[in-house]
């Protein structure tokens, strides 16, 4: 592996405050914030993502990463311009009705926004109800239903009905994850995409949203 810059490997380690410090010194010598996002961060969040599924990493590592890195894009805001600002696109994610399980979502969730998307995360025990407002109101590229149960898993086909009742189906992909969940019932309820980690999510993501320019 190629030697990776200080700032990406401090994202890599999950290391908060030397995230921010090299952040910091990188705008203090007048290093562009759009150049310290797709350069350095979102490389340090891509190689964490490849470790956790080469099994070289584990979830509290995910979770040092994306903490690190959403630090990292607290000190960038200010400073991002309209053009900084050009997100990937939006994601509306939640854990569906009767589940509480929110790591996963949650990491996931991290990855997203390190990666350059929206991400408006709805938390756990969401209705069909909430997840039709919430596609509405943030008009979502992506809507990404996480559950980690097989009492609930089956509540995601009533979430895809319920957009489909909505008229909002044609314009949403639907992604589904969770350890119950495979690419054969994504399928069979009717999903546009499935993932089983964090990292795959984001490609899947990207890949979904190239097909739908």
């Amino acid at each position: 592996m190629e030697e990776m810059n200080p700032l990406s490997q401090a994202i890599v380690a999950g290391n908060l405050e030397q995230t921010q410090q090299l952040v910091r010194q990188a705008l203090a010598e007048g290093m562009d914030t759009q150049t310290l996002i797709n350069d350095y961060l979102t490389t340090g969040m891509a190689e964490i993502g490849q470790r956790f599924q080469d099994r070289k990493a584990f979830v509290p590592n995910l979770l040092m990463s994306a903490r690190a890195m959403k630090g990292a894009l607290e000190i960038l805001k200010p400073y991002m311009t309209e053009e900084t600002e050009t997100r990937l696109g939006t994601i509306v994610i939640g854990t569906v009705k009767g589940d509480l399980h929110d790591i996963g979502k949650n990491l996931v969730a991290s990855m997203f926004e390190g990666c350059g998307f929206e991400v408006i995360n709805l938390g756990v025990n969401i209705t069909a109800d909430r997840f039709v407002e919430a596609v509405r109101t943030e008009q979502a590229d992506i809507l990404c239903l996480s559950a980690l149960l097989t009492t609930t898993m089956n509540y995601m086909k009533t979430v895809i009905e319920a957009i489909e009742q909505a008229g909002l189906r044609d314009r949403v992909k639907i992604m589904v994850g969770g350890a119950p969940v495979n690419q054969l019932f994504a399928d069979q309820i009717g999903a546009d995409g499935y993932s089983d980690n964090a990292n795959s999510a984001v490609l899947k993501a990207k890949e979904l949203i190239a097909k739908s320019a």
